[in-house]
């Protein structure tokens, strides 16, 4: 374990956070607010950050919160960065503080990833004599829709920044456990929206129109087949059409029809090659089916990939403070994290927090499920990691 004494006070300290920790958190899944909409959390975590006395900034990139600690001596400047958005989710997980907002659910973690994130101000707050340099932390909202860290970037919030570094929970992973990967960790997003105009008409007589909805479902499946036919096995490509929109009744050809998806990959190259692909083949497939079509692409984040020497860095710490035998490989994921457009610009690392149950003590349900839930021990154990992870750069 190495180094592992020096981190224990901040291993300790961590856990004696952690019934403070879980009240914040239970109080932010109690009322969880959407994308571009999380002004209350936004006020509680400022209050909080208030109260350790720092400065704080908000409103920055829509609700977004920013906090500075300065350390005794001139230094580098990390940047450790939480999400706060919930997600138009039912919630079923049972739990008694369950959203009491009906349709908004914490369904992905961002109500335990601003606790920790706060733990590790605490921690932090706590030791500043001890650092050298400053800390900024980033309290972003609208992770879910891909906007938050654009729009916070756009504000500066990078200005000056060495390193930044970040985490998710992974309810697929043990409480205690950490999982770090050098390279591409999660895949790019991008948005199509297809639309597409036909001739409506009788459905007794489609001789007399031109069907949309048949000129639909071939592009559905000829994109399925530009990917096996037109990019490399050893480029992992999603296309997923997550919604077709057509028509109103039973016996009438609509006039009209629109397809809305996404496509993710683990290459920059591939994702920079998609838009003309996708474009191309939509077309020409209406076109056979003599409907028109107007292609609307959106590139809205980079695939994922942290720094080498941060990740090296991370997994110096995990083991450190909690032991080899703690950390685990990251498998690859096309589940998409706009963290990636910190990483662009400034070298940093981002990891997952196991915060499931152990192996076969109960079923676990992943991200964005109604019945997700978390091991509330993952709590102090992220703030401990992110405060040793900002320290021990700030030596």
């Amino acid at each position: 374990m190495g180094q592992a004494s020096a981190f224990q006070p901040l291993l300790e300290a961590g856990k004696r956070l952690e019934q403070e920790l879980i009240s914040f958190r239970r109080d932010l899944h109690r009322y969880p607010e959407l994308s571009m909409e999380e002004s209350e959390t936004a006020a509680k975590v400022a209050d909080r950050l208030r109260a350790l006395g720092n400065d704080v900034k908000t409103g920055v990139g829509g609700h977004g919160v920013v906090a500075e600690l300065a350390g005794a001596k001139p230094g580098r400047l990390i940047a450790l960065r939480a999400d706060m958005d919930a997600l138009p989710i039912m919630e079923e997980s049972g739990e008694p503080f369950a959203s009491t907002r009906p349709g908004v659910m914490h369904a992905c973690g961002h109500d335990a990833h601003t606790a920790i994130l706060l733990g590790a101000a605490t921690l932090l707050a706590e030791r500043k004599e001890q650092l050298s340099g400053r800390v900024r932390f980033l309290f972003q909202s609208a992770e879910e829709i891909n906007r938050g860290a654009r729009l916070m970037i756009e504000q500066g919030v990078l200005d000056g920044v060495d390193e930044i570094y970040g985490l998710h929970n992974l309810p697929t992973l043990a409480a205690g456990k950490v999982a770090t990967r050098y390279g591409s960790l999660m895949g790019s997003v991008d948005r199509i929206e297809i639309a597409l105009t036909g001739k409506g008409g009788h459905g007794a007589i489609p001789d007399q129109s031109i069907d949309p909805v048949v000129a639909a479902s071939a592009i559905v499946m000829g994109l399925q087949s530009a990917v096996s036919r037109e990019i490399s096995p050893f480029d992992p490509v999603v296309v997923t059409i997550g919604s077709l929109q057509a028509g109103d009744t039973y016996n009438v050809i609509p006039h009209r029809s629109s397809l809305v998806g996404t496509i993710r990959t683990f290459s920059p190259n591939v994702q920079a090659s998609m838009k003309e692909r996708v474009t191309r083949i939509a077309g020409k497939i209406a076109e056979a089916y003599r409907c028109t079509a107007v292609v609307e692409y959106t590139e809205m984040t980079p695939v994922l990939v942290s720094d080498d020497d941060c990740v090296s860095h991370v997994i110096r710490t995990v083991e450190e403070t909690i032991g080899e035998d703690n950390r685990v490989e990251a498998a690859p994921t096309l589940a998409g994290e706009d963290f990636s457009l910190y990483l662009q610009r400034v070298p940093g690392c981002f990891f997952w927090l196991g915060s499931g149950p152990q192996e076969g003590a109960e079923q676990s349900y992943g991200l964005h499920h109604p019945k997700f839930r978390i091991q509330e021990s993952c709590l102090p154990l992220g703030a401990s990691l992110l405060a040793a992870v900002a320290a021990n750069r700030l030596k």
